[in-house]
């Protein structure tokens, strides 16, 4: 089964998006932007349609530029994208369609194909992915600062528990934090080792 991944950048108080992202330009450097492209390394990508109108509005042209991101933008284009919308969409970037129907039967069925998956950004399709167990990565990229206004990735909805498998610092102070899903809540008796603690000390 494919793995499906997600990668964002957000603040300490959880905006994922707001205006033209300014509070997230001042952190980013290169060894971020390694690890940014190594997120997006996936030969298929996922997309909700205000996020793919954004990519595709901006990296074809990039790649006509021929400017030093031209081979990423490439790379992009190269790869099979597949958009989420309840609207009738028209593409012009090339590889990239329309799923339409159900959210978990249509990535259910992505899934099932060869080639793994990635989302950059669609802060609502990974709300709805994590709520079914559908995502199998979660790429934070966390951003020194607080925001104070904007879309936060998880504004209010059901509890979700999730397990730290690495994390990574870039010199401008972000840190990549990779989570991937687990069963369920921490165990009972962690919780009873704790209030045994407190009450010891």
């Amino acid at each position: 089964m494919a793995k499906l991944s997600s990668s964002m950048f957000i603040s300490l108080d959880g905006v994922v998006e707001v205006g033209d992202g300014e509070w997230h330009f001042p952190y980013f450097d290169g060894p971020m932007g390694d690890a940014v492209t190594r997120t997006h390394a996936a030969p298929r990508m996922l997309f909700g349609r205000v996020t793919y109108e954004s990519f595709a509005g901006a990296w074809p042209e990039r790649e006509l530029a021929g400017e030093d991101d031209a081979q990423m933008a490439k790379d992009l284009g190269d790869k099979r994208k597949y958009v989420l919308s309840r609207s009738p969409l028209e593409f012009t970037w090339r590889n990239s369609e329309q799923l339409t129907g159900d959210l978990v039967e249509a990535v259910t069925a992505l899934k099932q194909e060869e080639g793994d998956i990635f989302l950059s950004g669609s802060p609502s399709v990974v709300r709805q992915l994590l709520q079914h167990g559908l995502l199998d990565e979660l790429n934070l990229f966390v951003h020194p600062v607080l925001v104070g206004k904007g879309q936060r990735l998880l504004p209010d909805g059901p509890t979700t528990h999730l397990k730290l498998v690495s994390t990574e610092t870039f010199p401008k102070g972000v840190q990549l934090m990779v989570f991937g899903p687990t069963e369920g809540a921490p165990a009972e008796t962690a919780y009873e080792e704790v209030r045994e603690h407190i009450a010891q000390d």
